[in-house]
């Protein structure tokens, strides 16, 4: 039986080697249920590691790592029941439609009530619109909500997304990142690997910087700014913001580019 205030994911001391190399080198956080921590780091920091010993697909040299209040190397078993990974490719059957992708697993799963499963997620996900098309018509980021709505069939506590927005355009990115903050306002407790700094800052609630196979640093966005004293300027030169691009290129709501209003205005006061 687990408890409400103990962490849902403990690490102490993980380590980990693969021949010489020092993969992980003495790993500690906690992750507290309902919350959505990332993991950030650079491709060979660590990460995927991390969860692959969290989810029982390998084993830690040494330390620690309970999920959900279950040693991982002793109790696997229960780990698995508690858990859902989604790796950084959408684990999808592109033949079958969404709904059909859905039902799938939830039979899999010896669930009963497959199709009230299916209804479910295809709504919470915003795919009902979508759920008789295959897959294979579905768009990037339709794709990875389809693999993120599939693995919670069986309402696991503890999910791992492994970096989820990997090869996503901009927009899709945003569809994700809508999705899985929706997962921790269910309750569900998150681990997000990622090595875009964005998506740590937009999703996460406490964020680890993992390098070269040690944390470095664990806090909340506010914490981690903390670190750095503001910088004091004594004169800066205004570089243009991707918005005062776009607003200059395609113009207000009234369709006026913004280096003409000043002359739309002066020829105004003329007048």
């Amino acid at each position: 039986m687990t408890t409400q205030h103990a962490p849902a994911i403990h690490v102490r001391g993980l380590k980990k080697s693969f021949d010489d190399l020092d993969v992980l080198r003495g790993v500690d956080f906690d992750v507290a249920r309902g919350s959505i921590f990332a993991l950030l780091g650079s491709n060979g920091a660590g990460k995927t590691t991390i969860v692959k010993i969290l989810s029982t697909l390998a084993r830690a040299d040494a330390g620690i790592a309970t999920v959900n209040e279950f040693d991982v190397a002793t109790q696997p078993g229960n780990v698995r029941e508690s858990i859902s990974l989604t790796g950084q490719f959408a684990a999808v059957d592109e033949i079958l439609s969404g709904r059909e992708n859905l039902v799938l697993i939830a039979k899999l799963r010896h669930l009963k009530g497959a199709d009230t499963i299916a209804d479910d997620l295809l709504e919470r996900f915003s795919l009902t619109d979508a759920d008789t098309r295959k897959v294979s018509t579905y768009s990037g980021g339709m794709r990875r909500r389809l693999d993120i709505a599939m693995s919670l069939i069986g309402n696991p506590p503890v999910i791992f997304l492994d970096e989820p927005t990997t090869g996503l355009d901009p927009q899709a990115r945003i569809e994700v990142w809508r999705a899985i903050k929706e997962l921790a306002e269910h309750g569900t407790t998150v681990l997000l690997t990622t090595q875009y700094l964005d998506e740590a800052e937009q999703l996460a609630d406490r964020i680890a910087i993992l390098h070269r196979g040690r944390i470095i640093v664990n806090g909340t966005l506010t914490e981690l700014k903390a670190l750095l004293p503001p910088a004091k300027i004594e004169y800066v030169e205004k570089q243009p913001s991707l918005e005062d691009v776009f607003f200059a290129l395609v113009g207000d709501e009234n369709g006026v580019p913004s280096h003409d209003r000043g002359t739309a205005a002066t020829s105004k006061e003329q007048q």
